[in-house]
């Protein structure tokens, strides 16, 4: 089970990163997400660095931001294993950011298959 976690050092926190992301980074959608990706050349324990984020221009209660984040965040953690294993087999380092772009609040089963649509979308772009 030790491949489902999602530990803190997977999680993208660098602001610098972060902000190199989206300068420099490429994008596509996979609605109600939007995949925002940057090859890395840094040497990371994990191939692939995530942060998950949600509008508070379209969620002004954080309540319901943090609802979208934990769902995508789970969908993530779930389908992980396989999509960790097709980016080391490209021996790559990916910093990731999914944005939630939907105005209204998605079910888990849609976010799940929006994420699985976003995996693929992204190993096709690598």
């Amino acid at each position: 089970m030790e491949g489902f976690t999602l530990h803190k050092e997977e999680r993208l926190c660098s602001q610098k990163m972060i902000e190199d992301l989206f300068t420099s980074g490429e994008s596509f959608l996979s609605y109600p997400l939007k995949v925002v990706f940057l090859k890395t050349e840094l040497p990371q324990p994990y191939p692939v660095l995530a942060a998950f984020t949600v509008s508070k221009r379209n969620f002004k209660r954080a309540v319901k931001r943090n609802l979208l984040k934990r769902r995508m965040r789970e969908a993530y953690r779930l389908h992980k294993p396989t999509f960790y294993a097709e980016i080391t087999a490209k021996e790559l380092h990916l910093a990731v950011m999914f944005v939630y772009i939907g105005k209204d609040i998605a079910e888990f089963a849609q976010i799940e298959k929006s994420m699985i649509s976003a995996f693929k979308k992204l190993l096709a772009k690598l």
